[in-house]
């Protein structure tokens, strides 16, 4: 690292060449005079507090010679009672902090910077996310400024035992990470081992953020879909996993946390479980377990009854198509699937004020056109219709699509290798749960396995708190 020079005016013209702060016109130098001194105050404009770096300036015009102090640790603790500084004496230091919105006063005489911390970010309200939405609970989410979310889990965990470590990635970008978890319950060698993870990153930028960043911290087959790391945006799940010593990977510029390590039970849990009594969320519970089974083998398993129809048992006679197939069955799920797909993408980028007459619009052309063109057979499109809504019982996305990319494929197994295929579909999924890798070793299916009755039976029931 770099020591600064104690020559005032190299340091000034070192630092102006480095910043190219003739060509950035939102990087402001302004010239003082502190009790005699000269002096230049490097900042950002638009990510400073304007009153309070203004009331600052105003009382460092009314020093006298006979005021400064020698250093400027002595000139921070007798002139400047502001909260945030801090003396630097590096380079490095200086950049790091002044790119990210602190501005940096540097005065004749003395070699070091001083770093006034009066930043402040453009950022939207706390309220409540769109994705993890609940019926009772709090409304308010995590935003991109890192340390409002760190404000909200404080607020929440009111002990000296909560720590929130500060480090960054990204030799570029310099993303601001930080690992809260509470000491005397987290997994010692786990935390340990994310901070090497962290701190030995070999990467210029994180482009997108926390999912940049888990990739890295949780390397694995690009084939297998399943989630490895557990996305919320609610600061009370967030609380509640620090609380059951879990760590909270905060990443600024993103609204969510990652909580790690974590499990396929824990990814299914949702904030309603706990808002409700104990029959209620458990009832949610297992309803979004079950409802999450169904979806994955409905299709394929109702393509396997067609191809076979005595296997169908006489009291479900009523599951066969009456009416004329034109279209192969396994076209018309893959259509399907490809047509939910489109109209979600397209619902997303659909304006607000357009998006109730287009939804219409798609439900009677894709539903009853559909149908009646000859296209679709109407027992195919009440499965799918029943296999899109599953897929919103889930709030994880990640989850939704691993499960219906692990449906594809057992389709097609069926659709080639009929019985055969479909049990080979099913043990493909359980494979890819099975060697799915989370970080610490934890089994991805733990507590079923490793066999934990205690654990599992808090995982599959809401217990009284």
């Amino acid at each position: 690292m770099k020591i600064l020079s104690n020559d005032y005016t190299e340091t000034i013209s070192e630092l102006r060449n480095i910043l190219n702060s003739s060509r950035n016109f939102d990087i402001l130098e302004k010239h003082l005079l502190i009790a005699e001194h000269a002096a230049s105050l490097f900042f950002i404009d638009g990510l400073v507090k304007d009153e309070i770096l203004e009331k600052i300036l105003e009382y460092f015009y009314s020093l006298k010679e006979e005021d400064l102090p020698e250093s400027l640790e002595q000139f921070q603790m007798q002139h400047l009672p502001y909260i945030e500084v801090e003396v630097l004496s590096t380079m490095e230091d200086i950049l790091k902090n002044l790119l990210s919105g602190v501005p940096c006063l540097f005065l004749s005489g003395m070699p070091d910077c001083l770093a006034i911390d009066c930043r402040t970010y453009p950022a939207r309200s706390v309220e409540e996310p769109l994705k993890d939405r609940t019926l009772r609970g709090s409304r308010d989410g995590f935003v991109e400024t890192v340390v409002f979310n760190t404000a909200l889990i404080r607020r929440r965990i009111r002990s000296p035992k909560l720590c929130m470590e500060m480090c960054c990635a990204g030799r570029s970008t310099q993303t601001d990470i930080v690992l809260c978890y509470m000491e005397d319950r987290v997994d010692k060698n786990c935390l340990q081992a994310i901070k090497q993870r962290i701190e030995h990153l070999s990467i210029d930028a994180l482009t997108m953020n926390q999912e940049s960043l888990a990739e890295l911290l949780l390397p694995g087959h690009w084939f297998n879909p399943f989630p490895k790391y557990h996305l919320t945006e609610r600061p009370d799940t967030a609380s509640a996993s620090i609380l059951e010593g879990n760590i909270i990977l905060l990443v600024d510029n993103s609204p969510s946390a990652i909580i790690l390590p974590t499990t396929l039970f824990a990814i299914m849990e949702e904030a309603n479980d706990y808002y409700f009594p104990p029959i209620t969320g458990t009832y949610l519970r297992l309803s979004r377990v079950l409802i999450m089974l169904i979806s994955l083998i409905l299709t394929p398993l109702f393509l396997l009854f067609i191809s076979h129809p005595a296997w169908i048992p006489a009291s479900f006679q009523f599951i066969q198509i009456q009416d004329t197939i034109h279209i192969p069955l396994i076209w018309q799920f893959l259509l399907l699937e490809l047509a939910i797909d489109g109209l979600r993408l397209a619902a997303i980028h659909t304006p607000d004020m357009l998006s109730t007459p287009l939804s219409v619009i798609a439900g009677l052309v894709i539903g009853e056109f559909a149908v009646n063109s000859g296209w679709f057979n109407a027992e195919v499109m009440l499965y799918m219709a029943f296999v899109t809504i599953a897929n919103y019982s889930q709030s994880n996305v990640e989850l939704n699509y691993a499960v219906k990319f692990m449906r594809i494929l057992t389709l097609l197994l069926t659709y080639a290798f009929g019985l055969f295929g479909f049990m080979a579909g099913l043990l493909i999924t359980f494979i890819c749960l099975l060697r799915c890798k989370t970080f610490c070793g934890r089994g991805y299916l733990y507590p079923l396995i490793p066999f934990h009755w205690k654990t599992l039976k808090r995982q599959l029931f809401r217990t009284k708190i």
